[in-house]
């Protein structure tokens, strides 16, 4: 990934500030300056709009049970390390 810088702040800044955006981690003014970012870097905007949808997609999923065979395995596999 190319780090330029747009409005202010590098790519890597925006990567490392994506969660808090996504979470509401950021002031007004640190949210204001990440979006004018993404609009004007291709980059950041196509992986912040991936990354936006797997959060979303994560969070409509966080109230759903993990089947039991599923943590079985898991399971299995952390106590093989």
């Amino acid at each position: 990934m190319n780090d330029q810088e747009v409005a202010g702040l590098r790519c890597r800044t925006v990567l490392a500030q994506l969660s808090d955006y996504m979470g509401g981690g950021l002031s007004a003014a640190e949210r204001s300056q990440l979006e004018a970012h993404v609009v004007g870097c291709r980059r950041c905007e196509q992986f912040g709009g991936v990354f936006g949808r797997v959060v979303r997609q994560l969070r409509l999923h966080l109230d759903e049970p993990v089947p039991t065979e599923v943590e079985a395995r898991l399971r299995a596999r952390l106590e093989q390390g």
